[in-house]
């Protein structure tokens, strides 16, 4: 049946993918942070060839409301983390990819998040790829727009998200009680032809020995 082949198919591919250590997917920050509480500033950069060496170096500058230039709050290099600003000092952590200095994820943590850290936040790739006979380097860049609110709000997109969550859960349930239902039926309908063929067949043994001795009484006559 083609039904059980796909599921089966989708099964292997969810293993797969599940044993594929250090995969790498860039997901956006969340852009809305509550006043007093910590915050994760959110930048990924995946290697578009991840069998090629690198390191990288990261910069996260800074631009608040009003104000026209950026201003440089952190930097993470091979000998650690450096808080470059006094409005962010011991008020930063690094967040994102450690024991490597292959780095994909410069995410930071905000601790304490006052007002006056709503703004526009800038991540600074610099790397480095290391080929064969030369080394390539390259600078990539993220924005994040933060916003900091006093009190935690549900968007649209969070409620819809849930509740497709659930509609999907539910939805699930529903096409694994029909499978099993499908399933159990066609076991019944198996075994109940395997009952009707072994009567048949016995049925047919019986004639057969019957036939076979009335031939003998018939010639002992």
């Amino acid at each position: 049946m083609a039904l059980p082949r796909i599921l089966l198919f989708a099964f292997l591919c969810t293993l797969f993918v599940y044993q594929c250590h250090g995969a790498c997917a860039e997901v956006d920050s969340d852009t809305e942070a509550v006043a007093g509480k910590g915050f994760k500033l959110g930048c990924i950069s995946c290697k578009r060839r991840s069998e090629v060496p690198g390191s990288a170096t990261i910069e996260w500058h800074f631009r608040a409301k009003g104000d026209a230039d950026f201003v440089l709050i952190y930097t993470y290099n091979e000998e650690g983390p450096t808080i470059e600003h006094d409005q962010f000092l011991d008020r930063v952590d690094w967040n994102g990819s450690k024991r490597s200095n292959d780095i994909q994820d410069a995410s930071i943590y905000l601790l304490n998040v006052t007002f006056n850290d709503s703004g526009t936040y800038s991540c600074f790739f610099n790397r480095i790829l290391f080929y064969d006979n030369y080394e390539y380097k390259d600078v990539v860049s993220k924005v994040v727009h933060l916003s900091v609110v006093g009190k935690a709000t549900r968007g649209t997109a969070s409620i819809v998200s849930e509740v497709m969550m659930y509609v999907s859960i539910i939805g699930l349930q529903l096409w694994l009680l029909i499978e099993m239902i499908y399933c159990y039926r066609k076991i019944a309908a198996a075994g109940e032809e395997a009952l009707r063929e072994a009567a048949n067949a016995e049925y047919l043994a019986i004639a057969s020995e019957s036939k076979d001795n009335c031939a003998g009484v018939q010639v002992g006559e």
